[in-house]
């Protein structure tokens, strides 16, 4: 997993010529530190590359796609956002939202 941050968003993310996967998330976040462990799961048997952006440090960014919540998850193809995921879901249900399957 990469940690996307203000500086590195463009390179990481935008820039990058294959999906990624960002995590929005937050240490207070019960959730968010439950869905962890499953995406780097989905990282490691899928190859897709996953980034959490703290957003609590980040706010900037969050606000740019409307993030309302945490955890929520973005899917960026083409430095375009092509899929949301809101809330921690079960690893076969995300794997599924993402045409994983």
């Amino acid at each position: 997993m990469i940690t996307v941050t203000t500086d590195n968003y463009e390179e990481q993310v935008l820039k990058n010529d294959k999906p990624v996967l960002v995590e929005f998330w937050a240490d207070w976040c019960g959730p968010c530190r439950m869905v962890g462990p499953v995406l780097e799961q989905i990282e490691a048997e899928h190859g897709l590359t996953i980034g959490k952006l703290d957003t609590d440090a980040h706010p900037e960014i969050m606000a740019r796609y409307g993030v309302m919540a945490v955890p929520t998850m973005v899917l960026f193809e083409n430095g375009e956002p092509v899929k949301q995921i809101v809330g921690a879901k079960p690893k076969r249900m995300l794997v599924a939202e993402l045409g994983l399957a």
